[in-house]
C-alpha cells in the first residue's frame, strides 16, 4: 500500500465516495443499502454531501480509500473502503476532524458494534440513545459526543 494523503474531496470524487458509502454501509447490521440505487447515492454525494459538507478524503495515489464529511460540530459521514479497514484510515480522518473542530457529535446505529468501539477508542462518549424514529432506516441509533 502506498502512503495515504488526506485532502479535500472534489466534485469528481462523488462516485468514489458514494461507492465506499454503499459497500461499507452494507456491512452495518440492519442497514439496507438497497433503499437507494447506486445512481441515487452518487447524486446524493454530488448534490448534497460534497456541497453542504467539508469532505476530507484519504487517497492512495488518486484512489479514494475513505472519507469524512463535516458540518460545524458534526461528523455527517465517515466511511472507509472495507478492503482497507483496520489499517488506520478511519483514525486519520477522525484525527483531521478533531484538529479542525473543538467539539464533534455524530450518529451511528446501535447495532454497529465495530463503529461504536472505534468511536469510543477515538474519545467519543455516548450522549443519547434513540429508538430509530429519526432516521430513514428506522434502526435504533445513538449520538456520540467528543470535546477537545
Amino acid at each position: 500500500m502506498q502512503t495515504l494523503t488526506l485532502k479535500r474531496c472534489a466534485p469528481g470524487d462523488a462516485a468514489a465516495a458514494a461507492r465506499i458509502h454503499r459497500i461499507a454501509g452494507a456491512l452495518i447490521p440492519g442497514y439496507d443499502t438497497s433503499l437507494h440505487s447506486a445512481d441515487e447515492y452518487v447524486a446524493f454525494y454530488s448534490d448534497q454531501v460534497l456541497v453542504q459538507n467539508q469532505v476530507w478524503g484519504a487517497f492512495e495515489g488518486d484512489v479514494l480509500r475513505g472519507h469524512i464529511a463535516l458540518l460545524p460540530g458534526w461528523v455527517d459521514h465517515l466511511y472507509v473502503d472495507p478492503d482497507h479497514h483496520g489499517i488506520g484510515i478511519g483514525r486519520q480522518l477522525v484525527t483531521r476532524a478533531q484538529q479542525l473542530q473543538s467539539e464533534l457529535r455524530l450518529y451511528t446505529f446501535q447495532a454497529n458494534v465495530n463503529a461504536r468501539g472505534f468511536y469510543e477508542h477515538c474519545g467519543f462518549v455516548i450522549e443519547e440513545l434513540t429508538d430509530g424514529s429519526r432516521n430513514e432506516e428506522k434502526l435504533p441509533d445513538l449520538t456520540y459526543h467528543w470535546r477537545r
